[in-house]
């Protein structure tokens, strides 16, 4: 993996713990996802206008798989919700960062025809056993974890299914990076209107007491993915899907010391787990 590689996906991956972190302090609904969503289209317009001008016309494969990308992140971004609002942060999130990159390299493998050596994959299972015991492992079966854990997994089906239909768009398709996430985004804004519009007393209540919390989601969430989208250009699926949940590392310290889901040393000892992976993973050739 080169290192423009690993730094895109680093940094996209404290991009993606900061506004993952926002969302649990805000606990909104749909509502809260349409507020940063509109948000994310109108602060992110000068560039996806700036792109489109230079790119050519897309054809009907290319806004076949842009409208497909639009409803697989939807799907997640509600399953997300849900999960956070009956969850603990540090159990829905990492879950699921668990869950999505088994499938996606998977995928990537099986549809894609990305090459994995050993090393690959031993450090993309370091990394999802960390994950699966920093959730507590087959302990954790009972009440609220249980609910927990299956928002999780259905959220990191999810991110597994579009990851790699978006690898495949940006780099056999060259729809470009930004513009396939700003799309998602306004295909969002559209779907979620009327509840938006239902609920509207909630989005003022939004806006009005995390104001900076709803603009730091709207700016983190879509960077999150578009330095994703740009390194999976030049960057297997393989690679970037695993390596991506470092994100997990900084959510479990959000999660714990900023809002008191405790168990600090037991996290952070599966977290330098699933570094170790990174590493391995990173390292390989």
């Amino acid at each position: 993996m080169t290192p423009l590689g690993f730094a895109l996906v680093l940094a996209a991956a404290l991009c993606h713990a900061t506004w993952n972190f926002f969302v649990k302090r805000i606990n909104g609904g749909p509502e809260l996802i349409w507020l940063f969503s509109v948000l994310s289209v109108a602060l992110y317009l000068p560039l996806a206008v700036a792109i489109w001008v230079r790119s050519a016309a897309f054809d009907l494969t290319q806004l076949s798989f842009i409208a497909g990308s639009t409803g697989l992140h939807l799907g997640y971004f509600l399953v997300l919700q849900a999960g956070y609002r009956t969850g603990d942060l540090s159990l829905v999130y990492p879950t699921a960062r668990a869950t999505g990159p088994l499938l996606s390299s998977g995928l990537a493998v099986a549809v894609l025809g990305e090459a994995i050596s050993w090393q690959i994959a031993a450090g993309a299972v370091v990394i999802v056993f960390g994950v699966f015991m920093l959730t507590g492992g087959v302990r954790r079966s009972a009440g609220n974890a249980t609910v927990s854990l299956a928002f999780g997994i259905g959220a990191g089906t999810l991110i597994g299914s579009y990851t790699a239909w978006d690898a495949y768009a940006v780099s056999a398709l060259a729809v470009p990076p930004l513009l396939m996430d700003y799309a998602s985004s306004a295909g969002r804004s559209i779907v979620l209107a009327p509840v938006a519009f239902r609920r509207r007393a909630d989005v003022l209540r939004h806006w009005r007491e995390h104001r900076g919390g709803v603009l730091a989601i709207a700016v983190f969430n879509p960077l999150a993915y578009i330095l994703v989208l740009v390194a999976l250009t030049f960057t297997p699926v393989v690679f970037v899907a695993p390596i991506r949940e470092i994100s997990v590392l900084v959510t479990v310290l959000m999660g714990s010391l900023l809002l008191g889901e405790g168990n600090l040393r037991h996290r952070l000892g599966w977290s330098a787990v699933i570094l170790a992976g990174v590493v391995l993973l990173a390292s390989s050739a």
